[in-house]
């Protein structure tokens, strides 16, 4: 499971790296910035809804549902930071060491993990032979042409990103938050479905929700600190965008730290979330632009998915918890 969270969630989000880190080098902050909010939107509402519809998601472990608070809290932490339009070079190195602090935290919790949760990771440890066998020569050549890979790929995206915005006429934000996040978090539908597939929960869970973690934290923070001026942050970005990531959040709340599951129908309810969120960028697409202030359509968008957490957590409290 620390693999999982760390490696693995780092790995599936090399994408967003490599096409967040050259839009913001490029100057394409609106690029940047939407395609980590709009990853991590994917990642806590379809990546989820999609592995819970497959199959009921049981989170066991203590530290998924210690990561569900600590990715509120972020998302304030950012709109904050946000507030005057922009992540500066310090900001970025904050999230930075806040990645860091991150990845000994969950390293630290692992010793804690209940007896049953060890057991089954030593069981499929055992399954698998016990470690890699990889020759290190082929690990270290599969590195180095998966970066390259990675650079090229990034830097296609972004032209074709950039192009399309100017194509449709709308802000490379809405691009960045609906084509790119959803390419780049390809990787991340591949490692949930087939967690869930595999019947392993936690796992498909920690991916989700450990890659939001390290898009907010890694992949921003990179980007702020490595783009010459920091990042600027749109109106749009930060009245809109940012508020719909902390209400997905948000709703993971009542179904991890009460529940201790994932339902299909909440994982039908994730997806409509997300499917609504999609819908309502695609009818604002040419005014996001012009907001100065919260808009009337985030609330008209928001209100539903209030009402449905305030039901998730009397349902969920009512549920018998998660063992």
């Amino acid at each position: 499971m620390v693999i999982g969270l760390t490696v693995v969630s780092l790995g599936t989000s090399s994408p967003e790296l490599g096409v967040s880190l050259q839009a913001a080098l490029a100057g394409d902050d609106g690029l940047a910035i939407g395609n980590v909010i709009g990853s991590s939107i994917f990642n806590l509402t379809f990546l989820l809804g999609i592995g819970a519809v497959v199959t009921p998601l049981l989170v066991k472990q203590r530290l998924v549902r210690i990561d569900v608070p600590i990715l509120i809290g972020l998302v304030a932490v950012l709109w904050v930071m946000s507030l005057d339009g922009r992540i500066d070079r310090l900001e970025g190195l904050l999230l930075l060491a806040g990645g860091a602090a991150y990845s000994i935290l969950v390293v630290r919790a692992e010793a804690a993990e209940s007896p049953e949760v060890r057991a089954e990771y030593d069981r499929a440890l055992q399954e698998a032979g016990g470690r890699s066998l990889v020759p290190l020569g082929r690990a270290a050549l599969l590195v180095v042409l998966g970066l390259a890979g990675l650079i090229a790929g990034g830097r296609w995206m972004l032209e074709g990103a950039a192009q399309t915005a100017r194509d449709l006429g709308v802000d490379e934000l809405i691009i960045g938050l609906t084509v790119v996040a959803i390419g780049t978090g390809l990787p991340e539908v591949a490692a949930t479905a087939l967690a869930a597939i595999r019947r392993e929960p936690d796992l498909a869970v920690g991916n989700a929700i450990g890659s939001s973690i390290y898009n907010v934290l890694i992949i921003l923070g990179v980007c702020a600190a490595a783009a010459p001026g920091g990042l600027r942050v749109g109106a749009s970005a930060l009245w809109f965008d940012l508020p719909v990531l902390w209400m997905a959040a948000l709703l993971c709340v009542p179904v991890f730290l009460w529940g201790g599951r994932i339902t299909r129908p909440e994982g039908v309810l994730l997806l409509i979330f997300y499917f609504g969120y999609l819908g309502v960028l695609s009818w604002t697409a040419r005014m996001q632009s012009a907001l100065t202030s919260a808009s009337p359509v985030l609330f008209a968008f928001l209100l539903p998915p209030v009402g449905l957490l305030a039901a998730l957590a009397i349902e969920a409290a009512r549920r018998p918890r998660a063992k």
